[in-house]
This record gives structure tokens, sequence and C-alpha cells, in this order.
């Protein structure tokens, strides 16, 4: 699932593998063999009745996918994903899409230069991995419509925060159940559609911007975040065209869009409209007014980490109000992060003692002066030393993009069935989403992210816009986060532990850290403190030398390949995978025969306190593992089978 991914393994039988790789190959043929044929016309109250028992069932918890897409594994039920057959989404804008209607779609088809207006008619059916539910179109044609995996927006299902919606160049399908559906894998492609009767009134600007406002505190108030947002959206646009910008309607809508967006964590706008709000007007009710500002985007760029910008308006919110605590609170903070930026000098144990299981998300910088991306000549890019570092120093400390951590509702695993490779795999879903919905609400994010590797390559890095909206392409982030995402465990105790239930284990994205390569014999090592990864050198690196790290650290060399094939699609060729190749199957079979004796008495034998036979019976099982290794093949290079029985006789060894 990731390197370093800390949650127990998914053990499913061959007949359960066989049984998804038969299900989706399946769907996958019969999507081939219908493309381009005309849709047939749903019975209409069949589709709402369907649609309103589905749902029934999933508000009382009784579904968590489709049936047959949960795998068995074992006491586990986990949903499944079928991935690998990816599109882009759509990059026109809505004004230059071609209308079409439901009796016009073809199966199979991505309907490319049009879009489809239809209205919610059954209840929205929510699931784990998707929703559905009934639409229609101006004719009164009927058809199911499923979000697939991203389907939250403004913290609700997207297809209950309005009834009508546009979608753009609709992709017309057969689903796992055989049952045909448009399908929606892209947020940008799913319009929502607001009954904006405001907008029809006949009366001034002024009155308009001043209803706009009233009907977004309204509807904020109600937690309708998605309509709030819409009504405040529209009153700017009244107001900054029909209006004075020094009118006070215009900055009190900026300045409670900003607090709209700090509630949905959409600080880039939060930021800019905080800051349009800030009038300058020296009096003691635009003072209060402009200290609010000054607090929701000096909240927003600290959040961002702009430390420095946040500094400033925490100041300037200090002139204003001088006795504001809160301000004073982020004051304080700011210079450890610009220190932690700019020098890496970290309070670790501050950080630690602060760190609780309901709290693993640390207030930190990330510090990466020691480290820039370059080509790889082990292929793509690395992450290289700009200059010399020591042994046990600090190589990278990175705050993380995100973590979905193990005690959150938005972690949890999914089996996935990449039709590109044939392979099932274990995969972090509840991450993928968390992540889209970041970039969705922080454009400014996107080309760090999508500049990570992917296997298919999308979109690219650079930001899309259509129509005031960021377009990101979800396969995209998908394949990014198969390859570069990391285990950090949950945290217990002040530090981050390996014991997680798979269904909801803990991962997370960290930029720069996803650019080290692998290696068997790395010159790095990392640890976990809450979000934040620390990396330091294994032994003295030289300025210009790559860093590496160890994805798979399992001591058997066909484990090791299986796992780095499986999840990263490469072959290891490092000096030590080609001095246990060349040992052959039988001594490699011996070898592990004899670590699983070791790792036997190391779980059963406690080390303190062990007596002379005891740790002479230890010895015995060191030296049989170690006669398994060639002395000249071997030279300076690890001998990974030893590492289990050699901490256990380092311990029983002290007195």
């Amino acid at each position: 699932m990731a390197p370093d991914a800390r949650a127990r393994a998914v053990h499913m039988s061959p007949e359960e593998s066989k049984r998804i790789e038969s299900t989706v190959r399946s769907n996958v043929q019969k999507c081939e063999e219908s493309r381009g044929q005309p849709r047939s016309t749903r019975d209409r109250k069949d589709a709402i009745s369907s649609a309103t028992q589905a749902s029934l069932m999933a508000d009382m918890g009784g579904m968590i996918s489709d049936p047959g897409m949960e795998a068995d594994a074992g006491s586990d039920t986990i949903p499944i994903l079928a991935v690998g057959r990816p599109y882009p989404p759509c990059t026109t804008s809505e004004q230059d899409l071609k209308p079409i209607t439901l009796k016009e779609l073809k199966l199979d088809t991505h309907h490319r230069g049009h879009v489809l207006h239809v209205k919610r008619v059954a209840p929205a059916v929510t699931l784990t991995s998707k929703s559905w539910t009934i639409v229609e179109d101006e004719f009164e044609e009927v058809e199911r419509l499923e979000l697939v995996l991203h389907k939250s927006r403004y913290k609700e299902d997207a297809l209950e925060v309005v009834p009508r919606y546009s979608i753009k160049e609709p992709y017309y399908t057969i689903n796992e159940q055989g049952e045909a559906t448009i399908r929606i894998h892209h947020p940008s492609d799913l319009v929502s559609i607001v009954d904006d009767d405001i907008s029809r009134a006949n009366t001034t600007p002024a009155t308009k911007a001043k209803r706009y406002k009233d009907r977004g505190n309204l509807t904020l108030e109600k937690g309708d975040y998605g309509d709030s947002h819409y009504f405040y959206s529209a009153g700017i646009k009244t107001a900054t065209t029909d209006l004075d910008e020094k009118d006070s309607i215009v900055s009190d809508l900026y300045r409670n869009r900003a607090h709209l967006n700090l509630v949905l964590n959409r600080f880039d706008e939060a930021k800019t409209d905080a800051e349009a709000a800030i009038t300058g007007t020296d009096d003691d009710k635009y003072r209060l007014l402009d200290s609010k500002a000054n607090q929701r985007a000096g909240t927003a760029a600290y959040n961002l980490a702009d430390y420095t910008s946040a500094e400033r308006l925490f100041k300037a919110k200090l002139v204003l109000t001088p006795d504001d605590r809160e301000a004073k609170v982020y004051l304080k903070a700011i210079p450890s992060r610009l220190r932690e930026l700019n020098t890496g000098e970290y309070d670790f144990l501050k950080l630690r003692q602060r760190l609780t299981p309901a709290r693993p998300r640390v207030d930190a910088a990330t510090f990466a002066s020691n480290v820039t991306i370059k080509s790889s000549p082990l292929g793509g890019r690395g992450l290289f030393a700009t200059q010399a570092i020591k042994s046990s120093s600090l190589i990278l400390v990175e705050k993380a993009f995100h973590v979905s951590w193990s005690h959150e509702r938005e972690a949890w695993t999914a089996m996935t069935y990449d039709s590109r490779d044939a392979r099932i795999r274990a995969f972090p879903a509840g991450l993928v989403q968390a992540i889209v919905q970041k970039l969705l609400n922080n454009p400014s994010l996107i080309p760090a992210v999508m500049d990570l590797h992917s296997d298919y390559p999308g979109l690219g890095k650079e930001l899309v816009q259509v129509d005031g909206n960021p377009v990101v392409d979800t396969f995209q982030v998908h394949d990014i986060i198969a390859r570069n995402a990391f285990g950090p465990g949950a945290v217990s105790n002040g530090e981050n532990t390996a014991d997680e239930d798979v269904r909801h284990a803990s991962t997370g994205l960290w930029i720069k850290a996803a650019y080290m390569n692998h290696s068997c014999v790395p010159n790095a090592r990392k640890d976990f403190l809450g979000d934040v990864m620390i990396v330091r050198a294994e032994r003295d690196i030289e300025a210009g030398e790559e860093i590496t790290h160890a994805y798979a650290e399992a001591a058997d060399y066909d484990s090791r390949q299986r796992a780095l094939e499986t999840t990263w699609g490469f072959e290891c060729r490092c000096k030590l995978c080609e001095a246990e190749r060349e040992d052959g199957e039988e001594v490699r079979n011996k070898r592990r025969e004899k670590e699983g004796e070791a790792a036997g008495f190391v779980e059963r034998t406690h080390s303190v306190q062990a007596k002379r036979v005891v740790i002479r019976k230890a010895e015995g099982i060191r030296r049989e593992i170690e006669g398994t290794y060639d002395e000249k093949r071997y030279a300076g290079l690890p001998r990974l089978a030893l590492r289990e029985i050699d901490a256990w006789l380092e311990q029983a060894r002290k007195k």
C-alpha cells in the first residue's frame, strides 16, 4: 500500500481473489462489447422505487458497497474498487458545450463536447465508495447517476447539496452489477445548480447584494455550506460589478465568505477574501471589523504554511485590537515555525509531549534546505543532498501534506483490481478522497502534488481552472497515492506505533519525502512524530549524493522483490539484491527457514537477564544464519536475516 505501511496485511483466499478478478474483467468486457450502442429507456417508477429502498438500507447501515463489490478478507469486509480505465476530466467551459438528452446517450461512451442537464427525482444512496441516485432530464426520461469515490462537496454528499445538476461530457457506461449508469469520477464534471430567486427579482443591485448576504448568513447558520458559499459569491459578484468597492456590503460579503471558507478548510480563498475585506477605515466599528478580517487572513496563511504573511497579518490585528489573545498565541508560535523552516532546529521533546491519539497532527514547519529534487540514475527523479550531512544528522523534517488517521471516519481501505496489470492491492481510498478535496479547496497546492510520479499522466502538474474552478484529475491522484503514500502508524504514548486494523489504517502523503528512491542498503532512515516525518542519515552523506530509504524492509530477498514489484512496479538490482540473487533458491530457502527459527526464538524468549545457556542457543542460531552468507560476496553488505537475533543478543549481553 505504501512505503513503511504499518497496518497488518490483507489476507484473501485464492477463490475470493479470482471472484474479484472475474467480476471486474467481465464488466470491462461488457463495456467494450456494448460501446456505442443506444441507451434503453428505463421504467420511471421502478427506478425511483429501487433507489428509495437502497437509500433506506444505506441509512440503516446495511450497505457499504454495491452487491458483489465487497471483498471477504477473513473477518474483514472491504469495499472493492475497479481501476485502470482512466479518462481525463472535462476542461471546456460549460457555455461552450452542446446540450444533450438522455435519449441521445450511447453505452460506454464519453460524450465529449456535450453537457447534460438533469434533476434528481429520488433519494441519494450514500455508500462508502460511491453515491448514486435517479435523475431526469427535461423530457422526463430517467437514468441512474453515480459519483464514484469523490462524492463530497462542502462537507455534504454532492448529490444532496442541490437537486439540479449539469453533467459535463457525461460518461454513460455499465457498472459492476451490469446496470447502465451515468458515471462521474471527476468532481468538476458535476456542476450544481442553485435555485436563485434573488437574481430574478426586479430590484436594485444594492438590495440584491444585501439579500445575498442575508441568505448566505442564514444558510451558514443552518450548516448548508454549499448554498451559503453560492449566495456569498453571488453577492460579491453583484456588489463588485454594480456598486462602489468602498461600499460596506462589499467588505461584509468578503469577510463573511472568508469565515465560511475557514470552516471548509478553503484556505486559499479565505486568505484572499479576508484581505479584500480590510477597509483601512479609522473608526471604532471598522477597526473591529478589520481586526476580524486580519484574523481570518492570518489563520488561512498559517494553515498554508505562509508564516511570513501570517506574522504580518496578526501584527496588523494587534495594532487594531491590542489585547487580542488569539493573535498573541499565533505570534508566539510563528518564530518557532520560521526557525524550524530555515534552520532545522526543532524542540522534538516538546512536540512529543503534545502528541496524543486524539491530536496526532503536530504544529511544526517543514525543513528541506538540505535536499533538492533532480533526475536520478535509479530512474525518474530523486532527492539529493545539497551539502555534506553527518551520520545521524537531520536530512529532512517534513510536515505531511495530509494524513488520514485510523481513528477518523475518513480513513478507510479498499481493495483495488487494476485492469492495467491484473493485480489486486490494498489501497488507502479514504486518503485519496481527502487529498482530492484538499486540492479542490486549495488550488495553489495542486502543482506540488501533481508533479509527483503517476503511471497515468493525467492533466500534468499545472493548475487547470475552468469557469473559475479548479479541475483535478482523480485518476492521476489515485496513481500518485498508490506510488507515493506512507503509513505512519497510529499515535500512542507520544509515538507512532505499528499495530492497526487494515480496514482503517493511517496513511498520508509527504511530498518531499515521496521523491526518495528505494535502496535495500539505504543511507537514510525515517521515523514519524505524529504527522511529521523525520529523516536522518544512516551514515555520512556527501554533497550531491542521492538520499535513499527502504520501501520494503523484509530480510527475505523473495519477499522484498514481490513487495517492490506489486506495489511500485520495479525489480531492485542493488548490490545486496544481486548478492542474494546469486545465492540461489536453495540457499535462500535455508536462510528463510533459519530466520523463521530465530524469529520464533526471539518471540518466545526474554532477552533481559537471559541465562548463559539461552544466550549460547541464540548464538548457535546466529551462526547457522551467518553460514548461509558467502563471506566474499557479502563483504561490506548488510546481512538482513541477522537483524532480529543480533538485536536480541545485544540486549541479552547488557549487564
